[in-house]
């Protein structure tokens, strides 16, 4: 599965940005996921969505951003609201086939985009 980010960009704090991930196959059973990294810091999940539709957040952005997907046309969104400074990193999209649950974890999934990069900043 080939993964590509866009949507990125520049924001003032308070300010929404809508990320968009194109799988280049199917995501039928395949668990997606958002991951950041910011200079400095670990690699960590911001949002996880199984194939069912059922998502998880992390702490850190729960209330404020929302995961979404669409298997028929093989995309991957994440809309997010109220960013902060803290926020800002860059973004990647991540993929994994799994029969079961997912893992939020950079280690279990194997497929990944390039990234994208979210700035806030006033």
């Amino acid at each position: 599965v080939k993964l590509v980010e866009s949507g990125g960009g520049s924001v003032q704090p308070g300010g929404s940005l809508r990320l968009s991930c194109a799988a280049s196959g199917s995501t039928y059973r395949v668990c997606m996921a958002w991951f950041r990294q910011a200079p400095g810091k670990e690699r960590e999940a911001v949002a996880t969505i199984f194939h069912s539709g059922r998502a998880y957040y992390a702490d850190s952005v729960k209330g404020r951003v929302a995961i979404s997907r669409d298997n028929a046309n093989n995309t991957l969104d994440l809309q997010m609201n109220s960013l902060q400074p803290d926020d800002s990193a860059t973004y990647y999209c991540a993929a994994r086939w799994s029969s079961g649950s997912c893992v939020n974890s950079p280690s279990w999934f194997n497929h990944w985009g390039q990234g994208t990069q979210v700035t806030v900043s006033s």
